[in-house]
């Protein structure tokens, strides 16, 4: 695990964790032959179920918001290389894409397939993600034995869609917190929706996470000149990575941790391509 050190965080250590959550979300999602689910135009869950069947032998639909633009971005044309079927929603249909309508129109267009959710968050996907903490305390543990270091206090991440975020706070050990960032701008609705994700995996929900909603840098999917200085230099994608980090440096310089805080700052993704 590797630490941030290049920026001045005062006397707050922040170490990255680098991991994948697309795969974690999609661990207990898999067995059924035929996945659809949904996803924007450059969409990093459109693009790991893709791999995902390419790799299991399963079909892949991915229904992209809007229409249809030639030729395929880089995005979509990795999913198509996979294998995925692309077909598209108009915008409106798809904001009601989880309404027994529309997914009634689609199983009658796809048959017989699995439905995912946006982002892949759902109890299974929840219930994944939450295998992550274990793994953090066996890397500290190990550090600890080595004399070179010791417990953490706050484990960060991303927040799109809530799945990952609901997934580590239910996999801390006791006397840790989980924060996550939303990429969102007016995403106050996640903190609902982080409940009742929790709720559907487990039958509770955990007291022990919240939500930074100051660090969206105008909303999904829109930069600055600094986050992408940012993102370039720590070697990280911007929609979501760079938003998080740089929101910890903001929160570490202006008192949002205790003084030497141990902040885990889990690295959802990579800079796309990803081959």
């Amino acid at each position: 695990m590797e630490e941030l050190l290049d920026t001045d965080l005062g006397s707050v250590r922040v170490f990255l964790k680098r991991d994948d959550n697309k795969a974690r979300k999609l661990r207990y999602n898999l067995g059924h032959p035929r996945v659809l689910t949904f996803g924007g135009a450059y969409s990093g869950h459109i693009r790991a179920v893709a791999a995902a069947g390419l790799r299991h032998g399963f079909a892949t639909i991915g229904v992209i918001r809007g229409e249809e633009r030639l030729p395929l971005n880089p995005s979509l044309a990795y999913a198509a290389s996979c294998g995925m079927t692309l077909t598209y929603l108009d915008r409106e249909t798809y904001r009601r894409k989880n309404t027994p309508e529309v997914e009634a129109a689609l199983r009658e267009r796809w048959g017989d397939v699995l439905i995912l959710p946006e982002g892949g968050s759902n109890a299974a996907a929840v219930r994944g993600c939450a295998e992550l903490p274990p793994e953090i305390d066996a890397e500290f543990a190990a550090e600890c034995e080595a004399g070179t270091g010791g417990a953490y206090d706050v484990v960060c991440c991303p927040v799109g869609t809530g799945g990952t975020l609901a997934g580590i706070a239910a996999g801390l050990p006791a006397g840790r917190r989980a924060l996550g960032f939303a990429v969102l701008k007016g995403a106050g609705f996640l903190v609902d929706e982080v409940a009742r994700l929790q709720r559907e995996a487990y039958g509770r929900v955990w007291d022990n996470w919240s939500i930074d909603l100051d660090h969206h840098f105008g909303g999904y999917a829109r930069t600055t000149p600094e986050l992408r200085a940012f993102a370039a230099r720590h070697g990280v994608e911007e929609v979501y990575v760079a938003k998080m980090l740089l929101g910890i440096v903001s929160r570490a310089r202006g008192g949002g941790f205790a003084p030497g805080a141990r902040v885990v700052a889990v690295v959802t993704g990579e800079p796309f391509p990803p081959r």
